[in-house]
């Protein structure tokens, strides 16, 4: 579950690297990699008959004539996202294929599909795909008319049409408006089917929305911060200057006291320890249930009602590359980091019996893989 990596590319003044990859353990009780080979792994989720789906966002295309809305180098743009199942022996197939994708030039950091979420004891599906955009360049591009929408799909993987469109929903109603640098854009990421609702957290738009019998509306927006300004070169105010930082809502999931929890990316300057896991309870202003967090990529609970929050990176996007983390987040005593230095730009997180399912190194084509880590 992402936000367009091509966005916290740009957004760093190019001085974000990719960290180097670790190697999870293929035997014994540590890691495993159950999966490989994928293309930009996202959000994944456990669908009937305990067989896990995970949403590919793809490697982009040929078709490079797609400006990018922040300035970068062109987006390739092709059909190459799909959602892909695995089953019990690791066995990979993809049920649905030729979904919208846009990568940069090497087919990394894509936009496309990028969370998954069953619903119904597995016999209902709801998947994602993100933009990273304002939807006004997403009507420009007759290509990519199906990003930045909701979809329902069956898990033989026939899909059956969309849910609803979240990118118009932002180009209608901007629910950050007000906010300091607020703008029209639009990045449906992580999609929680759970309960009589479907909420997907839009991470370019800042908000929550929730769709329903009476239609789409906004469940929440997490507010935005202030973040001292980062030293680097050329950026125009002094460093340690108060700047406003976006919230980018990169994942939503139904707690099991019944509220949203909600985890965040945190926008530029992406400040160490600045993220926090928000709770909403439907018609209620959001709170922080938790803070100290950087970069958060996705959330889960387990049946015990344990937390356990996935990190793209240990610190700041800004300056060296440091790995990703999952983190257990007890009711009570200490937060504990499962298998420390194992995970290398993790996008997707979903927990079932007594481990956890990783999307590792989920910002590569054909590099992407699922990691097994045991919670004991």
């Amino acid at each position: 579950m992402t936000i367009d990596m091509r966005k916290c590319l740009v957004l760093a003044a190019g001085l974000i690297v990719a960290a180097t990859p670790a190697t999870a353990a293929a035997t014994g009780g540590g890691p495993q990699v159950i999966a490989s080979g994928l293309d930009n792994p996202r959000g994944l989720d456990f669908g009937l008959g305990g067989e896990l789906y995970v949403a590919e966002a793809g490697r982009g295309g040929t078709d490079c004539s797609l400006e990018s809305p922040e300035g970068g180098e062109p987006g390739c743009f092709g059909k190459t996202g799909a959602i892909t199942k695995i089953d019990k022996r690791g066995n990979k197939k993809r049920v649905v294929a030729n979904l919208p994708s846009v990568a940069s030039q090497t087919g990394g950091e894509a936009s496309g599909p990028s969370d998954i979420s069953f619903t119904l004891g597995g016999l209902l599906g709801y998947f994602t795909v993100g933009l990273g955009a304002n939807p006004a360049l997403r009507d420009q591009h007759p290509q990519t008319a199906g990003m930045g929408k909701l979809y329902r799909l069956l898990p033989t993987g026939h899909v059956l049409g969309t849910a609803g469109d979240p990118a118009a929903y932002e180009a209608a109603n901007n629910p950050d408006s007000g906010q300091p640098t607020a703008e029209v854009d639009s990045n449906p990421n992580s999609v929680d089917a759970t309960g009589l609702h479907v909420t997907v957290a839009d991470a370019g738009g800042n908000s929550l929305i929730r769709y329903g019998l009476r239609g789409p509306e906004t469940l929440g927006v997490i507010p935005f911060k202030m973040s001292p300004a980062p030293e680097i070169p050329d950026f125009p105010v002094p460093p340690g200057t108060p700047i406003p930082t976006q919230s980018v809502p990169t994942s939503i999931v139904r707690g099991p006291d019944g509220a949203y929890y909600v985890g965040q990316l945190t926008g530029f300057p992406f400040p160490t320890g600045g993220a926090s896991v928000w709770r909403i309870v439907p018609g209620q202003a959001p709170t922080e249930y938790a803070t100290g967090f950087t970069t958060i990529n996705d959330l889960a609970f387990g049946k015990d009602g344990t937390l356990y929050v996935l990190q793209m990176t240990s610190a700041t996007l800004i300056g060296p590359p440091t790995p990703g983390k999952l983190i257990r987040v007890p009711k009570r005593g200490a937060r504990t980091e499962i298998a420390p230095g194992t995970l290398t730009s993790p996008t997707g997180l979903a927990v079932h019996d007594k481990f956890a399912y990783v999307s590792n190194k989920g910002d590569q084509a054909g590099a992407g893989e699922i990691v097994k880590l045991p919670l004991r």
